[in-house]
């Protein structure tokens, strides 16, 4: 209880028949209570109402071309999509499916991606790769929710760290891409 307040405080001065809507609410959106996510979902439904959620659940099948069945499957695992805003989610979707190629399919089986920062993460690591396997420099295709998903420091010590002979350039051209800059080598044609 303590830990769901941290998360949301207007929940402590809320009255019961509202906690206990956004409760049923939650789990008519396939979160068991007794789950470690339910803390998590529940606070994405906070304070939103059926019609709110409804929006948010059709934006998601117009932006990702998801059916009624793969909505199901993404948003169990990740109810906090309903707190992006839509521009951030259409960003996302895509750069995902267009740039990277993903699947509409894939994605909602690993709806967390959708969550990552497009600018500060994703691109980099996009580039990073397509430079990589531009240049050989890749045994096997990487998995991007992978790619995505793991910490810095693994993604450094996987992909760029082992080519810093073959490309010594990698690492800066990184981290500018991480500040928001394009380096000329990660500029495809």
């Amino acid at each position: 209880m303590a830990k769901l307040c941290s998360s949301i405080p207007r929940m402590v001065t809320t009255d019961l028949e509202c906690v206990q809507r956004m409760v049923a609410l939650t789990e008519s959106l396939g979160v068991p209570r007794g789950s470690g996510m339910f803390r998590h979902a529940l606070s994405a439904v906070a304070f939103r109402d059926k019609k709110q959620i409804a929006a948010k659940v059709d934006h998601l099948k117009k932006t990702l071309g998801w059916s009624d069945a793969e909505v199901s499957t993404a948003l169990p695992k990740a109810l906090f999509l309903l707190a992006k805003s839509n521009e951030s989610l259409q960003h996302s979707s895509e750069f995902l499916m267009s740039e990277v190629g993903l699947e509409p399919a894939y994605i909602a089986h690993r709806p967390v991606i959708l969550c990552y920062s497009l600018e500060g993460r994703m691109r980099p690591r996009y580039y990073v790769v397509k430079f990589l396997k531009e240049n050989g420099l890749l045994k096997h295709d990487p998995s991007y929710y992978t790619v995505f998903k793991e910490t810095e420091k693994y993604f450094v010590g996987k992909f760029i760290y082992p080519h810093k002979e073959a490309a010594p350039h990698l690492a800066e051209d990184y981290a500018a891409a991480c500040g928001g800059e394009v380096p000329a080598r990660f500029r495809f044609t």
